[in-house]
């Protein structure tokens, strides 16, 4: 925790008491999560973007807002596509602003740019345990440069992948093509294995990060 700027709890205080957090949030937060957590105003894409123009001539205003990537559009997905469980687990803490996320997509063996070269597998088992069928998920690959990984706040992963239905017999929509298969998946950051931390120009960028 030694490279987190210590003023930042000061300065996310102060921006909660000024109305100016979570100013990204398009839309309303379900009614079980605390309303103090919206922004104190909605905004338009264009009235956010001038903000956003503002907050980043600073390297800590954008965090203090609870504005900065990837935690924006994490939750934008956690907030669209998440599980009432899994907003309450990790969608809350993300808009309290207490625990980072990370997005993992980019690969070292691949242009990762184009996503339909993707080669991490999220491979789906049936298997039998004491007579009952169960389904297994199994995900296996390798990603870099996956900024704000090294983060000691980081909490939580979302990794894009690919599904392997080849170990499912009579599976409906199998193959679903180049652009069909693409999924995104929850990890826990305690279970990703970290490789090394990677530099750019020399520089870690902490406490963020790009991870191996």
């Amino acid at each position: 925790m030694d490279a987190v700027p210590p003023v930042i709890d000061r300065l996310k205080l102060e921006a909660k008491r000024q109305g100016l957090w979570n100013l990204f949030l398009p839309h309303r937060l379900p009614d079980f999560l605390p309303k103090e957590l919206s922004p104190a105003l909605y905004l338009s894409n264009r009235e956010y973007g001038v903000l956003c123009e503002i907050m980043g001539r600073s390297f800590l205003c954008p965090e203090a807002c609870n504005c900065s990537a990837p935690d924006t559009g994490n939750m934008e997905v956690f907030l669209k596509h998440g599980s009432a469980s899994q907003q309450k687990l990790y969608l809350e803490s993300l808009l309290d602003g207490t625990i980072r996320s990370a997005f993992l997509m980019t690969e070292p063996d691949i242009a990762s740019s184009d996503a339909t070269n993707i080669e991490t597998q999220l491979t789906k088992k049936i298997v039998n345990i004491n007579g009952k069928k169960t389904t297994k998920y199994i995900l296996n690959g390798r990603k870099w440069w996956s900024t704000g990984a090294m983060d000691p706040r980081c909490k939580i992963a979302l990794v894009l992948a690919k599904m392997d239905y080849s170990q499912v017999s009579n599976e409906v929509d199998s193959d679903k093509g180049a652009h069909g298969s693409h999924t995104v998946v929850l990890v826990p950051m305690e279970k990703v294995q970290m490789v090394r931390a990677l530099t750019v120009f020399g520089y870690d960028d902490a406490p963020h990060g790009h991870a191996e």
